[in-house]
């Protein structure tokens, strides 16, 4: 699952790990150990991490894997635990990350491994979407290698709930007004009508950004990522309102729920929609929900033709013990049965054009036919689309306007965070 802050708490331990600290490249010798980093840890994320994890030792038997995963804190937890090594100049084998901005971040610090290798080994550059090929080059080298892609702008209903309401399943083309007319209904019924994993920070900026990529559609997303867009204007206006009403209609338990158990909490009836990257989707199936029985999906209002893409990514840590183990895993992530095998069980789709999609679920072709044919844009939450001060102005803003539901305070927090992160210059 793709978690928040994923790149914010890092951020300060890129400010003292620099290139200036990193002198030692990535050993060729051979070792007989590796250590991973990741947030995986719920369910569906431990079952694809192994699926991973055995891939490699196939053809690696001899080598043990270390599961650094660190749970809690919606994946802020790894973040601080990576800054501490990175200061002390320790860099775990493989960590996880995110390509575009937060990949670049790392690049510009010299703390990670050209990894160009395995694109030609492996063909990925000639399989891979565009938009994803180009989030992960700087300066003509590609320096991580997706696991697949998990489409963000998504909305999820329990479909018995829906029925018991009078409610129909949402189809194509749903809108915001319909969205927020069914939740008032469900309501009414004593139906819980959102639900929110609130004690996961990313999940309430993600139902924000949601709601802003509805209103504002791929060419205002287009003036946020070129800094100018208005966030005191109509569209932030109305996109604020949006999300404030969709607020008032979340379960009042969410500040005490993971993204994991407020989506556990969907899949047993205990409230009808959340909207949360598809990440949920495997979590879904592993709580024991069947798609088109117990639940269903459809595009978050307004965003039927875009494809907001969460993909994680791991690199190779400069100077870390075992080099070679690493490149070695990174090789098996590129490949097409592992691709398969793997996004499968994560509720995510293959990034190559060549998986077979046959065994792959309902929803997962059709959410690869949206990355295929739909506009590709990067999510702003998850530290792709903007840098990290930014990513960090974001959830700052969004947390104030939970918390008060004033625009002008949203506004004004997003600006102070940038421009206070734009004042502190880099150490080296």
């Amino acid at each position: 699952m793709p978690r928040a802050l994923a790149v914010l708490v890092a951020t300060a331990a890129l400010g003292t790990a620099s290139a200036c600290s990193q002198s030692a490249e990535t050993t060729t010798s051979p070792t007989d150990k590796l250590e991973v980093v990741s947030w995986w840890t719920s369910g569906s994320e431990h079952a694809a991490l192994d699926v991973l994890f055995t891939d490699y030792k196939k053809a690696h038997a001899d080598v043990t894997i270390q599961n650094a995963a660190v749970a809690g804190g919606g994946g802020s937890n790894v973040q601080v635990v990576l800054a501490s090594r990175l200061r002390a100049t320790d860099p775990p084998d493989v960590w996880q990350t995110f390509l575009g901005a937060s990949l670049r971040e790392y690049v510009a610090r010299g703390l990670v491994n050209d990894v160009s290798s395995v694109y030609q080994a492996d063909n990925l550059t000639a399989t891979f979407p565009k938009k994803i090929m180009d989030a992960v080059t700087v300066d003509g080298k590609q320096w991580g290698v997706p696991t697949g892609s998990h489409r963000s702008n998504v909305l999820f209903y329990n479909l018995k709930l829906l029925t018991q309401a009078g409610i129909a399943e949402p189809p194509s083309g749903y809108t915001a007004e319909s969205l927020i007319a069914d939740l008032s209904k469900l309501k009414k019924a004593g139906v819980t009508p959102l639900c929110l994993g609130g004690k996961d920070a990313f999940a309430s900026a993600e139902l924000f950004e949601n709601t802003l990529l509805g209103v504002v559609g791929p060419a205002g997303w287009g003036k946020i990522t070129a800094d100018k867009f208005a966030w005191t204007g109509p569209d932030a206006k109305k996109a604020l309102t949006q999300f404030g009403q969709l607020l008032d209609d979340a379960d009042p338990a969410s500040g005490g729920l993971t993204w994991a158990q407020a989506t556990k909490k969907l899949a047993e009836g205990g409230c009808a929609f959340e909207s949360i990257n598809d990440s949920a989707y495997g979590e879904l199936v592993t709580d024991g929900a069947t798609e088109g029985t117990d639940f269903g999906a459809v595009a978050f209002p307004g965003t039927d033709a875009d494809y907001l893409a969460v993909v994680d990514t791991f690199v190779s840590g400069k100077g870390a013990k075992n080099g070679k183990n690493a490149l070695d895993f990174l090789k098996v992530l590129g490949s097409p049965e592992t691709e398969a095998a793997f996004n499968k069980v994560k509720g995510s789709v293959p990034l190559r054009s060549d998986v077979d999609m046959s065994a792959m679920s309902p929803y997962e072709r059709a959410a690869t036919t949206s990355l295929r044919q739909g506009t590709v844009l990067l999510s702003i939450v998850h530290g792709e689309a903007m840098s990290p001060s930014f990513q960090q102005g974001f959830y700052d803003a969004v947390s104030a306007y939970v918390k008060g539901r004033n625009v002008r305070a949203f506004a004004n927090t997003l600006a102070e965070a940038v421009n206070t992160a734009a004042q502190v210059p880099a150490a080296h």
